[in-house]
């Protein structure tokens, strides 16, 4: 039989016999075909399998004596390449200090102002005469407990010393709403989306090498405009309703999408109620420092005739306004991916929101374009029927329906 022949049928036993044998048997079994085909059978067997011959003459040498291994172990004790650290003492500390040059090494290592991947690592230790690979350096730092790990928001700078207070407030006055059956709404603007065949964060699925071409350069195209969703989210039923809008944010905008809200879904619900407890934060054209929002919102009083309660998350805490992990957060997974060309898809896109814990979305769209920087005079603020509450009035107020 022909070299090559006895090499095929070698290699075709050892794939049958792979997924049986450990590194014990692999170096056994090889060991026992090398001694049936005598002259020539190591270099024929290293050849089929891939094995050194120093493998197979290992084998046979277990074969030939007294068993010297433990029938728990694959290698004698010992045996085996060194790991680098062992070969290398000071691997790991070197390794540390790249990781950490601001607290163990020097400040001004080479690696102190630049991107610490493993290959960088791996460059830097071979530079003071560490033989090591990239893939070790890898393997080296999971050992030690470190992991890639981005930025986390966890510094929110000076607190209010009540911002929990306010929290409880908030809490209490939904909880109350609620149990009276009247509507308690969360509000806010959603961040502005410039309009145009722009590449939008995300991925969805098409065939596999047919992405949607979008421009290079994601530059706004004023003929497009952006697109202002003003959401409101009813804090009881899960529902939503978002007015997008296609001039400025502006409080007269806010208090519109409140009152479209209230007008098509709101009213449908509630039938009359004699207050709406709504929830927004510090800032923006909800701002309770705004006088044109007060105004807005003491005619919205006086068309329903319902008191408004306002209760405002202290300034640098509007990620807790319940709109944001309720509805925001859904409206940009729905639309991930999706070039947002025009007003129609981003209404669509936001009318469909949907979650499998029963959240519902409309949309509409507001074409109406709202002057920026109108002023409330003196006068005009001194007809607002405000009543302030005990608790923090710049946060806590009601807005009443004025006497006819």
């Amino acid at each position: 039989m022909r070299d090559a022949e006895i090499i095929e049928r070698i290699r075709e036993k050892y794939r049958a016999m792979l997924p049986e044998l450990d590194e014990r048997g692999r170096r056994r079994w090889a060991a026992v075909e090398a001694r049936s085909l005598g002259w020539g059978g190591i270099s024929a067997v290293a050849a089929a399998t891939g094995m050194s011959d120093r493998t197979i003459r290992n084998g046979i040498r277990e074969l030939q004596g007294p068993d010297p291994l433990p029938a728990d172990r694959q290698r004698r004790p010992g045996a085996g390449r060194r790991s680098r650290e062992e070969e290398q003492p000071g691997l790991i500390t070197a390794l540390e200090d790249l990781i950490e040059p601001a607290t163990r090494g020097d400040p001004n290592a080479p690696l102190r102002w630049t991107c610490k991947s493993t290959r960088r690592l791996a460059e830097e230790l071979q530079a003071q005469g560490f033989v090591v690979s990239a893939t070790k350096v890898a393997s080296l730092l999971k050992a030690q407990g470190y992991s890639l790990q981005s930025n986390r928001k966890r510094i929110e700078g000076k607190q209010h010393p009540d911002r929990n207070a306010q929290f409880e407030h908030i809490a209490r006055r939904v909880k109350a709403q609620q149990r009276r059956g009247q509507p308690a709404i969360s509000v806010d603007t959603k961040k502005k989306e410039p309009l145009g065949n722009m590449k939008n964060p995300g991925r969805t699925y098409r065939r596999k090498g047919d992405p949607v071409p979008v421009k290079c350069h994601d530059f706004p195209d004023p003929a497009l405009g952006k697109a202002v969703p003003y959401g409101v989210y009813d804090l009881s039923c899960n529902e939503a309703g978002v007015s997008v809008g296609v001039g400025h944010d502006t409080a007269e905008f806010a208090v519109a999408s409140i009152r479209r809200w209230w007008e098509r879904m709101g009213h449908r619900r509630y039938g009359s109620v004699q207050r709406l407890l709504i929830t927004a934060d510090s800032g923006g054209s909800n701002s309770p420092r705004t006088r044109l929002w007060l105004w807005e919102l003491q005619r919205l009083t006086d068309e329903t005739g319902m008191i408004l309660e306002v209760c405002h998350y202290p300034s640098g805490t509007s990620k807790w306004n319940k709109i944001e992990p309720r509805l925001f957060c859904h409206i940009t997974r729905n639309w991930q991916g999706v070039p947002l060309e025009t007003l129609e898809i981003v209404v669509n896109l936001i009318g469909s929101t949907r979650t499998g814990e029963g959240l519902e979305a409309h949309a509409w769209l507001d074409e109406r374009k709202y002057a920026k920087g109108r002023k409330i005079s003196d006068a005009e603020l001194a007809e607002i029927h405000i009543k302030p509450n005990n608790f923090h009035a710049e946060w806590n107020y009601e807005i009443h329906p004025k006497p006819k």
